[in-house]
């Protein structure tokens, strides 16, 4: 589409050209003779306001609900030049009518319209209530997630490990809501869910690293502005993806806009994706992203019964697996080919124990499998494939031929209920949407941009690496605390990953005092295991209990 459009307008230029002669007055002068048009905004924030309650922990809480939108800018546009009216008309339409094409690079045009639900406790002072910032990832994910499965007043009810019965789904009061600790907002990236976005160069201005954390920045000031809430105790949580957003946005904040957050939560965390395992193979020469998987496989071969002789205590477990990771694995691995056979087989066996892969095949990979070839192999049966988010979650396989995984069971199994349950529960209770089509998932491929400007660097990575953010946002603003939660069973971000990063940053050591670390027997979105969840909704209300600076009754 974006092709075609720009043939368009060559064509028409190359049309104007075509007539233009002597007696053509000059593109300035014929612009000055008539009027400017008049410009229109394409987004207009929109709201709806409704009422409800939720009991948690034995208390009702009485809330007010908002459901709408706030429109957001890229980087360079002048909300001065754009509120100028006419002079800024005239020169928007001169520059549409230079020979080149060019735009007023002072002001983009490009815009986004960001869905949000918020949920106000009724009867709190804003200056006393903290006000907590949440999203999923992606990048392409609305927050439907968040929303229906882990904090909002209502939860969907889904089957624990298996794939959930078609509809009628069950809607139920969340007794896990996190309203009983903070205000919630939950926001939908540019793009996803309800929100939009339009104008010139539009994927260029809001998908991107950098481009994304600036609308959300944008977007959380406005949000400040318009509910007065810019003394609150204020927090971000974001999961997966969410928590490379949240590293970029935090220091954004903080140091461009000046504003300090109480708090930040993490969920299945990924701020280097060189050490994701979906794809290390890509990536000759780099293997931690094997060491830090093997966690995850252990976890996994535990949890299905695929080990010769498991221990009870799954935890116990893992601190034997990361050892032998970060040891006997990473030197088998530094080697190369010059490893010494007698070598080889003997951390091929040792794999061979934590992850009950067979031998032959952990030799054939050469002591390297990514995700997807574990998710693959793990069930021998050849028909069943293990989850990628959740790797409790299984799944037939679609081509037993397959080197690895072709798809994830437990988004499979769980996606439609999440989906089904907040169309209806957005048009009939929060009295938004309309006709609107919402957006759980946009596939955004190669349209995404990872390049990322660190802070104090003299020039952008070309990869996604925010690691440099967060450490940059802890050193800025020395109160802020961190709060890290894994799930043993994720292979989309692996527990261990985090872990490690977090032991990486780039930060006086002190600081590592600031961050703390909760883990699930769950995965990826922890909440859909119900005893986890649970136990994620106490350490999360801790958490903001504990940091956000307001006296105790």
């Amino acid at each position: 589409m974006r092709n075609a459009c720009i043939l368009a307008l060559g064509a028409i230029f190359a049309v104007g050209g075509a007539f233009a002669d002597e007696t053509t007055p000059p593109a300035k002068d014929r612009i000055a003779d008539k009027p400017p048009p008049v410009r229109t905004q394409t987004f207009k924030p929109e709201e709806q306001t409704s009422v409800g309650s939720v009991t948690v922990s034995g208390s009702r809480i009485e809330y007010q609900a908002m459901a709408g939108t706030l429109v957001v800018h890229p980087k360079g546009w002048d909300d001065a030049a754009r509120s100028a009216g006419k002079e800024s008309d005239r020169e928007d339409q001169q520059n549409q009518d230079r020979p080149d094409g060019s735009s007023n690079e002072r002001s983009p045009t490009a815009e986004a319209s960001m869905f949000y639900a918020a949920y106000f406790k009724k009867g709190s002072a804003p200056e006393t209530r903290p006000l907590t910032f949440l999203f999923n990832g992606g990048p392409g994910s609305s927050t439907v997630w968040l929303h229906m499965g882990a904090f909002g007043p209502k939860r969907v009810v889904t089957a624990d490990d298996s794939h959930s019965p078609p509809a009628p789904y069950e809607l139920i009061d969340n007794d896990q809501s996190l309203l009983d600790a903070s205000d919630l907002v939950f926001i939908d990236a540019p793009g996803t869910g309800f929100s939009r976005i339009s104008g010139k160069d539009k994927e260029k201005a809001f998908y991107g690293i950098d481009a994304d954390a600036h609308a959300f920045a944008e977007f959380i000031t406005e949000f400040l502005t318009k509910y007065g809430r810019w003394n609150s105790p204020k927090f971000l949580f974001g999961e997966s993806y969410g928590t490379t957003r949240s590293a970029a946005l935090i220091n954004l904040l903080e140091t461009d806009r000046h504003v300090d957050f109480n708090g930040l939560i993490l969920l299945s965390q990924i701020l280097n994706f060189d050490l994701s395992p979906d794809g290390p193979q890509s990536n000759p020469g780099v293997d931690l992203p094997y060491q830090l998987a093997l966690p995850t496989y252990a976890a996994t071969a535990w949890y299905h019964h695929k080990l010769a002789d498991p221990p009870k205590d799954l935890a116990r477990l893992l601190k034997e697996v990361e050892r032998f990771a970060m040891t006997d694995y990473a030197l088998a691995l530094q080697p190369g080919a010059t490893l010494d056979q007698t070598q080889r087989d003997a951390v091929a066996g040792k794999l061979h124990d934590y992850t009950g892969l067979p031998v032959e095949y952990i030799k054939k990979a050469d002591l390297r499998i990514n995700g997807g070839e574990f998710r693959k192999t793990l069930q021998d049966d050849g028909d069943t494939t293990t989850g990628r988010y959740d790797t409790r979650f299984l799944g037939p396989t679609m081509d037993p031929l397959s080197k690895g995984a072709d798809y994830d069971p437990q988004q499979a199994a769980i996606s439609s209920a999440y989906v089904s349950a907040f169309n209806d529960y957005a048009r009939k209770t929060l009295k938004y949407g309309g006709d609107k089509i919402y957006k759980p998932l946009i596939f955004l491929g190669t349209t995404w941009n990872y390049q990322h400007q660190p802070p104090n660097s003299p020039r952008p990575l070309r990869h996604a690496n925010v690691m440099a953010d967060l450490a940059w946002a802890m050193k800025y603003n020395p109160n802020l605390k961190v709060q890290l939660n894994a799930g043993y069973f994720d292979l989309a971000t692996p527990f261990y990953e985090g872990i490690y990063e977090m032991s990486q940053l780039p930060m006086p050591a002190k600081l590592q005092a600031n961050i703390e670390y909760k883990f699930y027997q769950s995965g990826h979105m922890v909440y859909v295991h119900e005893p986890a969840l649970k136990e994620l909704h106490d350490n999360v209300a801790a958490f903001i209990r504990a940091t956000d600076h307001v006296p105790a009754d």
